[in-house]
C-alpha cells in the first residue's frame, strides 16, 4: 500500500513534468520522420510510452559514453548510467518496473519473489529469494552471496569507495562491523540474517520505510565470496542477470554476450532482446551525438542528453526533433560549497554567493530552458515532498550584487575573496556552466579558479574526497545529482546527511553535518504514515537551504534522441530521466 501511495504522488508530479516538456524546443512542426515500424515519430512519445515496439530477438546494442565509469562493479558504483546499464548483467532483490510513464516508477520483485516482508516498527525486513536462479558459471544464487554483497560494497571503502552508504548507516552493528576484507569470520555482519538458502533477513537499528527503493540497488546484486578479487572484481564480473562479460578493457571499451545459463523463467523483469551489447569509453561528447544522429550507435550511455553544440541541429528540423525526448530527469545541477574550506566555514560568505549566482546565466550556458529551469530548493519537482519556495530571491534570477556584498561585510570578506571551483573535463555543458558562474561572482569581488577533473573520479579522487578538497581549497565544486530513488530521503540523504560523508567517493561535497539535518531526515524515513514522510522532505529541504551550502541552479532535462533502429525505447524516471536500458533492443541484426 506504501508503494502505491508513492508511486500515485509521483505520478503526478510526472504528468506535470510531461506537459511541460512538450511544450518546450524551438520548432513546433508536427515532424515528418519516421520511426522504423513506418510510423511517424513524434516528440516526447517516449516519456508516456514504449516507442518502436518490437519482440524481436537480436541484433547488438552499442552505447559509447564521454568519459569512463565510475565502475562497472555493481558495488563500486554511484553513477545513475551504471545503475541502469548494471541490471542487464546483475539482478537485485527489487528493481523498477521496465515500463513507460509513471509505471516505470513502480516496484517490483526481481531475485526476490515479492516486495519485502517489514515488521510493525519497519525495522526488521525479510525476502524470500527466487530458486534456479544462476551464475554465468551455472551455479545457483544464495542468500549469502547477496549478504556477502552487501557486506563488501558498504564495509570495504579502502577497495570500494564508491556507492552509498545506507546498509552501514541503519543496519545493526553497522558502525562496529569492519568488512569482509579485514573480518575473517565466516559469519559476517550479524544483523543480515540467511537461515536458509533463499531467505535474507535485515535487522536494522532504526526504522527505514524505505528499504524496498533500498533493495532496487546494484549493491544488493549477488556476489559469490570465492570469485570476489576486490577491487579487482571489476575485471571478472561473474553475471546473476542474462548477459555476462566476453570481454572488459579499463577505460576502453566492454561486450556483453548471452549467459547461457540464465532463465527468463526464473525473471520476469528483463526481456533481453539483444544477442551482444558493447559499450565503449572515452569517446567525445559531441562525437556521441553526432554518432548517434547518424544511427551509428543505440545510446548515449550517460544518458544526459545531447550537448549544447546539437541541440541547433535538432530542434531546428521538425524531422529531427520529432525523434527526440525532453523529460524532467528528477535531478537537480547545484554549486556545493565546502563548509571545511575558508572562507565558506562561515555562513555569511555561503549566503554572499547565494545572491551573487546569476542563475538566469548560468541556465542560458546550458543552453536555454530546453536543459532545464532555474531552481531554488534542492528538491526538483518531480520527487515526492518539493515545496516551492526561494529563500534567497534575486530579481529575474540574476543575482543581488548588494545584497551579496552585504553578506561578504558580515562575513569579514568586505572586498571578496579568492576561492578554486571544480568541474567534469568531459562535459562541456558543466563547464560553461562553471563559467557562467565564475563571471558572477567576480562582479562581487570573489575571483574563483577553475579546475578540471574527469568524471570517472571526480567522486573518489577529487571532489569527493575531503583530503584532497582541503589540501586544494576547492570551496566550490559543481554538482549534478539525482534520487537515488524518487524520494525526498533518496534524494536528499546522500547529498546532506553528516553520516554520509566519506573518506573518498562522497557525494556530501559541502560535508555538512547539520544536526537538525541529520535528525529531521532520521526522523522522516523512521515514519510509517507515507503521508507524514512526504510533508518532512520538504520541512529537511528547508533546513538545508538555511544553511546555505548549496546553490540550486538548475532543475535538469535530458534533451534525448532516439536512433531510427533503436526498438522499445521509453524513458524512466527512476534512473533520471534516461532511457530503460533493459528494454531497448534494435533492428539491426
Amino acid at each position: 500500500m506504501k508503494t502505491k501511495k508513492v508511486t500515485a504522488v509521483l505520478g503526478t508530479a510526472l504528468a506535470l513534468a510531461l506537459t511541460a516538456s512538450a511544450c518546450g524546443g524551438s520548432d513546433d512542426g508536427d515532424g515528418d520522420g519516421k520511426n522504423n515500424n513506418g510510423k511517424k515519430a513524434v516528440a516526447d512519445a517516449a516519456l508516456e510510452a514504449v516507442v518502436n515496439q518490437s519482440s524481436a530477438r537480436g541484433g547488438t546494442v552499442t552505447f559509447e559514453h564521454s568519459d569512463v565509469p565510475d565502475s562497472l562493479d555493481p558495488g563500486n558504483t554511484y553513477y545513475g548510467w551504471v545503475q541502469n546499464f548494471s541490471r542487464l548483467y546483475g539482478r537485485s532483490l527489487t528493481s523498477f518496473k521496465p515500463a513507460a510513464g509513471a509505471e516505470g516508477l513502480e516496484i517490483v520483485p526481481d531475485l526476490a519473489t515479492s516486495l519485502g516482508k517489514p515488521s510493525a516498527d519497519a525495522k526488521t525486513w525479510t525476502y524470500q529469494l527466487r530458486k534456479g536462479v544462476k551464475y554465468d558459471d551455472g551455479t545457483e544464487v544464495t542468500s549469502k552471496d547477496v549478504k556477502y554483497a552487501i557486506e563488501r560494497s558498504n564495509f570495504a571503502p579502502e577497495a570500494l569507495s564508491n556507492g552509498p552508504t545506507y546498509f552501514k548507516a541503519y543496519l545493526e552493528g553497522g558502525d562496529k562491523y569492519k568488512g569482509p576484507y579485514k573480518d575473517k569470520s565466516p559469519e559476517g555482519i550479524a544483523s543480515i540474517e540467511t537461515p536458509d538458502d533463499h531467505t535474507i533477513v535485515f535487522k536494522l537499528s532504526k526504522p527505514f520505510a524505505d528499504f524496498d527503493y533500498l533493495a532496487t540497488f546494484s549493491q544488493t546484486m549477488p556476489v559469490p565470496q570465492a570469485k570476489d578479487k576486490g577491487a579487482e572484481y571489476v575485471k571478472n564480473i561473474v553475471s546473476s542477470g542474462p548477459y555476462k562479460f566476453e570481454s572488459y578493457n579499463e577505460g576502453r571499451n566492454a561486450v556483453l554476450v548471452r549467459n547461457p545459463h540464465w532463465d527468463k523463467k526464473t525473471d520476469p523483469v528483463r526481456p533481453a532482446l539483444a544477442d551482444r551489447i558493447e559499450v565503449k569509453f572515452k569517446v567525445n561528447p559531441t562525437t556521441v551525438d553526432q554518432h548517434l544522429l547518424n544511427d551509428q550507435i543505440t545510446v548515449d550511455a550517460a544518458g544526459t542528453g545531447l550537448q549544447t553544440k546539437t541541440q541547433p541541429k535538432v530542434l531546428t528540423k521538425s524531422a529531427e526533433k520529432a525523434k527526440t525526448d525532453n523529460p524532467y530527469a528528477g535531478a537537480l545541477t547545484y554549486l556545493a560549497m565546502s563548509t571545511k574550506v575558508a572562507p565558506f566555514d562561515n555562513v555569511e560568505c555561503r549566503k554572499a554567493v547565494q545572491y551573487a549566482v546569476d542563475k538566469a546565466s548560468v541556465q542560458q550556458a546550458l543552453g536555454g530552458d530546453t536543459k532545464g529551469d532555474v531552481a531554488s530548493t534542492m528538491l526538483p519537482p518531480t520527487v515526492n515532498g518539493y515545496v516551492k519556495a526561494d529563500m534567497y530571491p534575486t530579481e529575474g534570477n540574476k543575482g543581488d550584487e548588494a545584497k551579496a556584498k552585504e553578506h561578504l561585510g558580515k562575513c569579514g570578506k568586505p572586498g571578496g575573496f579568492t576561492t578554486n571551483l571544480s568541474a567534469r573535463a568531459d562535459r562541456p555543458d558543466e563547464i560553461s556552466m562553471a563559467t557562467a558562474v565564475k563571471a558572477s561572482l567576480e562582479r562581487v569581488g570573489i575571483k574563483a579558479e577553475i579546475k578540471t577533473f574527469p568524471s570517472g573520479k571526480y567522486f573518489a579522487n577529487f571532489a569527493g574526497n575531503p583530503s584532497y578538497v582541503h589540501e586544494h581549497k576547492l570551496g566550490l565544486m559543481m554538482m549534478a545529482w539525482g534520487a537515488d530513488w524518487p524520494t525526498g530521503f533518496g534524494f536528499l540523504d546522500q547529498i546532506v546527511n553528516g553520516s554520509a560523508i566519506k573518506p573518498s567517493g562522497g557525494n556530501n561535497l559541502m560535508e555538512l553535518d547539520d544536526p537538525k539535518v541529520n535528525a529531521a531526515l532520521g526522523e522522516g524515513i523512521g515514519m510509517t504514515d507515507a503521508d507524514e514522510r512526504t510533508k518532512k522532505w520538504g520541512e529537511v529541504d528547508k533546513l538545508v537551504m538555511e544553511t546555505a551550502s548549496a546553490v540550486p541552479l538548475i532543475y535538469r532535462k535530458n534533451l534525448l534522441y532516439r536512433p531510427d533502429s533503436a526498438t522499445n525505447v521509453t524513458v524512466t524516471q527512476a534512473y533520471l530521466g534516461m532511457y530503460d536500458y533493459l528494454l531497448i533492443g534494435t533492428d539491426k541484426k
